[in-house]
């Protein structure tokens, strides 16, 4: 037995976990009752028309069904309002799909915003591996000189500064990762936000980060196979 606005009332059964519903609204911090108890007891009757409700939720079996419901419902509303054919309606119809549709439009603004924040970084982060092996560049080309006299080719100093490359982006990749993961579970054990870190997404990341250290990484790696062994052994 539970008592609602001094009501006792028996509770015959408990729903199901749903969550919030479209409009936000908690569906698990609710109470269903009968809707002449409701009004008679519970409610009163202080509305004018005793048979009035204030919303009414309908579901269709085909999301195809979805418009024509709609215009039915419109039209079997307006019936019973006694609306004019050139009068508003006095009554409120949503459609949650339209609801979803504009969350949908939402999300994808926000991953675009996201992607846009993701790109800069990337280039920002590529071109400061680029500037770094510039610099490894500049500061080895006497050891680039004596490589190349001993014998090793242009593709064997190409392949060295790219796979250094490929190494500082991972690097920094790894240490991007873990302190994501850190950033999730600080969150959730924090906030109490639900923010799983799935292997998909971690895997992609990892291998991008690569391919971001052979792509920026390519040109300096490039200068340095191309250096003249002469000019790189006098070099001061």
């Amino acid at each position: 037995m539970i008592r609602v606005n001094k009501v006792p009332l028996t509770v015959i059964g408990v729903l199901t976990r749903k969550g919030q519903s479209g409009y936000g609204q908690d569906q698990d911090d609710i109470v269903l009752v009968p809707l002449s108890t409701a009004k008679r007891r519970v409610l009163g009757t202080s509305q004018a028309n005793a048979r009035a409700v204030n919303a009414i939720l309908v579901k269709v079996r085909e999301p195809e069904a979805m418009k024509d419901a709609e215009q039915q419902i419109r039209t079997l509303l307006r019936q019973r309002h006694r609306l004019a054919p050139g009068q508003d309606d006095d009554f409120t119809l949503r459609n949650l799909s339209e609801i979803l549709e504009s969350q949908e439009a939402s999300s994808r603004v926000l991953s675009l915003l996201l992607a846009a924040i993701a790109s800069v970084s990337l280039v920002v982060g590529g071109i400061g591996i680029m500037n770094i092996m510039l610099v490894s560049v500049t500061e080895r080309t006497r050891e680039i000189g004596l490589r190349r006299a001993v014998g090793a080719r242009r593709r064997d100093i190409l392949r060295q500064f790219l796979i250094e490359a490929v190494a500082v982006s991972l690097a920094g990749g790894l240490i991007g990762i873990v302190v994501g993961v850190a950033a999730a579970w600080a969150i959730g054990y924090f906030a109490g936000w639900l923010a799983p870190v799935q292997a998909r997404a971690v895997v992609p990341a990892f291998l991008f980060a690569a391919a971001i250290g052979i792509f920026f990484g390519f040109y300096p790696a490039r200068k340095a196979s191309r250096l003249n062994p002469i000019d790189a052994l006098r070099y001061e």
